[in-house]
């Protein structure tokens, strides 16, 4: 009868913790497919998105994180296959400086022609 606990006591703890780990495995999938692009459906995440590719996206995240992948793993792996439009948040360097610098840009561009406007109609 002893016996019969412990198995029963080792099962419900195995099983625990698999599921504890499979709620942290979705956690961090949702987290990946919120940040990446459809490229099919523009402006929609894979998260979203219902496509054929979204959906070979999924998989291939899901199969990315059962290998043992982490995170920034995974994001260099996507990045290297379909580049870096894919992230809606991609690291700055030579190729996303525009991404970065263009929001910059045209707030100090809208705001000098305000400035330009205003001072204008003031010296009328």
């Amino acid at each position: 009868m002893k016996i019969l606990k412990i198995f029963i006591i080792l099962f419900l703890v195995t099983s625990f913790s698999e599921l504890k780990s499979d709620e942290v495995n979705d956690v961090q999938k949702n987290k990946i497919l919120k940040n990446i692009r459809c490229l099919i459906c523009q402006g929609q995440s894979v998260y979203d998105s219902e496509s054929e590719f979204a959906v070979s996206i999924k998989l291939i995240v899901d199969r990315k994180i059962n290998e043992g992948l982490n995170e920034k793993q995974i994001y260099e792996f996507i990045i290297e296959k379909y580049g870096d439009w894919i992230i809606y948040d991609p690291k700055l360097n030579k190729n996303t400086y525009i991404l970065w610098l263009l929001p910059l840009l045209l707030f100090l561009t809208g705001g000098a022609i305000i400035y330009k406007k205003i001072s204008k109609n003031n010296e009328k």
